[in-house]
């Protein structure tokens, strides 16, 4: 055979996989449909933040944590509860990842160059009981360089190991099939794509101009999820989350269409928990698409009034930054596909971030003084366009002059004034002490005994509906796709299970086709930073079990 592997797909997982393989010796062959300037995938797009457990820059800011603590969130937030069959993979490499996250990741990455932002983020807070979902301590650490800095060293080592000859990197080739003998996988066939010179992130020809078929002794499947694909997504949503969004914004490009998760399981791949996925609740339409339906996700600190459809405030702990799924289970059954933050001028400058790595030109470029100007007065520049320009920001004076522009952007008249007032009001009276009942603000008032959200992620808790603090904004905010948390089922050595629970010869799987490992790493919930990390980790895996087969 011409080939030691194929990897399909050209992401995160696939480059990692690919390099990992290649540092063996093996002849690798990397294949992705989609044009080079798309190489590493989702990834290159993603704000960068990654899950670690008692690093470096946890401990300069005093926060305690340990594989323990880690562990006993991971599994408060997966709530495994198909672990004799679905769930069986998925909960080992759930303990392999995090003894990974506590050890040697850090260490791993900083040998390939890869640095972080100092102050570690807080992403889903939970707000429930100790043994419940979410982080009990900041976790989220960025990327300084955000996606695209994680991209870059594996694609510089890529195109080393291209240079060498050791592999080989086709992109326009997509995958129809896997070739087979017997049991086992032996190759891949194929279309040839014309060419396309379509910037990363736009949709790109599906015109074919010739076929492919090439054999080697293992195949990765490498390809992503089903974030793209809404049909797919409606038709995998669980009963759970409420009745499926008629519309929503996408969270990634339409080439992530779940294609190669079909293919695997016709050749007789598991694929298992179907039912879980991740799509965030806090998507605002971009003002300046890449791809259809391009949804950007605000990144909100806890101040934020969040009301439904009807001006109704969401109960706890659906506040802004805590449960994702438990807030867009509490969307979906009221009926509607949207609801709305209410803020002031003072927390959209010191709270709101957006994800993406275009949408954070100072840490993506690597930027210290840009970053500083962020704790100037004033919104970030990418927030601020979106203010300008973008069609679900609405910014009046008066709470009458607010509500009337976000009944006339709807087209409902759902929304009351003095309904919204009230709630409000109400919440403003507990600024009164420095104690009170409503759990938001004791959240937001905890949130800034930590260090960094106090410097550049919590307001400090102001009333409302006073004028001195700023022109009044209201945000609509929409249902974007994003995450495929279930998938492949595979073992810890990232091999494809068939149906009786036996590996596939010569079949591997890693990233979000697998659900991130096993089928499913994250069960139910995601503790964030945990997507990038799991595309890594599985990367890894798949990679190294690759290059090991045959040497023992």
């Amino acid at each position: 055979m011409k080939y030691d592997a194929i990897v399909v797909g050209a992401g995160l997982a696939g480059l990692v996989a690919a390099t990992e393989i290649a540092d063996s010796g093996k002849k690798v062959l990397l294949l992705d449909q989609e044009p080079e300037a798309s190489l590493g995938g989702q990834a290159w797009w993603s704000f960068g933040g990654l899950f670690l457990v008692d690093s470096p820059e946890q401990r300069r800011l005093g926060i305690k944590d340990s594989k323990e603590l880690a562990r006993q969130d991971w599994l408060g937030a997966a709530g495994f509860d198909r672990e004799e069959d679905e769930d069986f993979w998925g909960r080992k490499w759930a303990e392999a990842y995090v003894d990974f996250a506590s050890g040697e990741k850090r260490a791993w990455l900083a040998d390939m160059g890869i640095k972080f932002f100092p102050v570690v983020g807080w992403a889903e807070r939970g707000g429930y009981l100790a043994e419940g979902h979410g982080n009990s301590v900041p976790r989220f650490h960025i990327v300084w360089g955000t996606g695209p800095g994680i991209v870059e060293p594996f694609e510089r080592k890529l195109r080393e190991y291209i240079k060498a000859g050791v592999v080989e990197y086709r992109p326009r080739h997509q995958v129809d099939g896997l070739l087979t003998s017997g049991t086992a996988v032996t190759g891949v066939f194929g279309s040839v794509l014309a060419q396309s010179d379509v910037q990363r992130g736009e949709a790109s020809s599906r015109e074919k101009i010739g076929e492919f078929a090439h054999e080697a002794a293992s195949v990765v499947v490498t390809s992503g999820g089903i974030g793209g694909n809404h049909e797919l997504i409606r038709k995998n949503w669980p009963e759970r989350l409420g009745k499926a969004p008629q519309e929503m914004l996408s969270g990634v490009p339409a080439h992530v269409d779940g294609r190669m998760l079909a293919i695997t399981e016709k050749t007789g791949g598991r694929i298992v928990n179907r039912d879980r996925m991740w799509h965030y609740t806090e998507g605002i339409k971009n003002w300046n698409p890449v791809w259809s339906k391009h949804g950007i996700r605000i990144l909100p600190g806890p101040s934020s009034i969040w009301l439904d459809a009807r001006g109704d405030r969401f109960p706890a702990p659906n506040f802004p930054g805590f449960d994702t799924l438990g807030t867009l289970e509490a969307i979906q059954k009221t009926g509607y596909s949207y609801s709305w933050f209410i803020l002031t001028q003072k927390i959209i400058e010191k709270e709101f971030a957006l994800s993406g790595s275009e949408q954070n030109p100072d840490l993506t470029g690597k930027s210290i003084r840009q970053v500083l100007e962020r704790i100037r007065p004033g919104a970030t520049a990418p927030v601020q366009a979106f203010m300008d320009k973008g069609e679900d920001f609405i910014i009046a004076d008066s709470l009458e002059e607010l509500v009337g522009g976000m009944n006339r952007l709807t087209g409902e008249a759902l929304l009351d004034a003095e309904h919204i007032r009230r709630q409000i009001a109400a919440r403003d009276l507990q600024l009164t002490n420095k104690f009170g009942k409503d759990l938001q603000v004791t959240a937001l008032r905890g949130a800034r005994k930590y260090i960094g959200d106090k410097l550049i992620r919590v307001a400090k808790p102001h009333k409302i509906l006073d004028p001195s603090n700023g022109p009044l904004i209201a945000v609509r905010l929409n249902i974007v796709s994003r995450k495929t948390l279930g998938g492949l089922q595979t073992d810890l050595s990232a091999r494809v299970l068939n149906d009786a629970g036996q590996p596939i010869p010569g079949l591997y799987a890693a990233g979000e086709v697998s659900g991130f490992g096993g089928g499913g790493v994250h069960g139910y919930r995601s503790l964030e930073g945990t997507f990038l990390g799991g595309c890594l980790f599985s990367g890894r895996v798949a990679g190294r079990a690759v290059a090991e087969r045959g040497l023992e």
